[in-house]
């Protein structure tokens, strides 16, 4: 089965800037390891949700809003596609993601297969 990994950075893992340069280097090395575990296929690092324009059509008119229509408490960093046997697999893969040891959140969500 497939599954979306929605990732929330968390606000520790979210101000890289300000991790020393040794946790930054761990950080990143988790990352590279992560991404060889069989089943992952890596996504990528969203922008910031102020980035974000979200898109609806009313009335046959396209409209536009500025940023996340809705505020969330828990933003919508980055994601990858996992293939593994079952939930409870795909969840021992998501507490591997270096974001949800600091503070972070994984959304694992099977995916629709037509």
């Amino acid at each position: 089965m497939k599954y979306m990994c929605l990732i929330n950075l968390g606000p520790g893992a979210r101000d890289w800037q300000s991790l020393p340069k040794d946790e930054q280097t761990k950080i990143a090395q988790a990352w590279q390891e992560f991404n060889k575990i069989p089943g992952v296929t890596p996504g990528n690092q969203l922008q910031p949700p102020e980035t974000a324009t979200t898109v609806r059509v009313q009335d046959g008119k396209t409209l536009t809003t500025d940023g996340p229509f809705v505020e969330t408490k828990e933003a919508l960093d980055g994601f990858f596609i996992l293939e593994a046997d079952d939930l409870d697999t795909a969840i021992e893969v998501a507490a591997r993601v270096p974001a949800a040891s600091m503070g972070g959140a994984i959304e694992v969500r099977p995916i629709v297969e037509w």
